[in-house]
């Protein structure tokens, strides 16, 4: 069950990668990052900085767009 893990969320994070470059979503860095996570720790250590990255964009991106709403 782990190699598939691995397998897989390696495939996710390659396709994230390139719809990264294409137009598309980064959500399938996320998905493979989730899947590694569970058998390894750097994964687990660096989607948490991603998550709190994640977070703090997009408070900031709430309190711009609610800056703009108002004026």
């Amino acid at each position: 069950m782990k190699i598939i893990r691995t397998v897989l969320g390696s495939l996710l994070i390659v396709a994230g990668i390139v719809l990264t470059i294409l137009p598309g979503s980064t959500l399938f860095i996320l998905a493979g990052l989730v899947l590694i996570s569970i058998d390894y720790k750097y994964p687990r250590k660096f989607l948490g900085k991603v998550q709190k990255s994640a977070s703090k964009a997009s408070r900031k991106m709430d309190s711009f767009l609610l800056s703009r709403k108002y004026r």
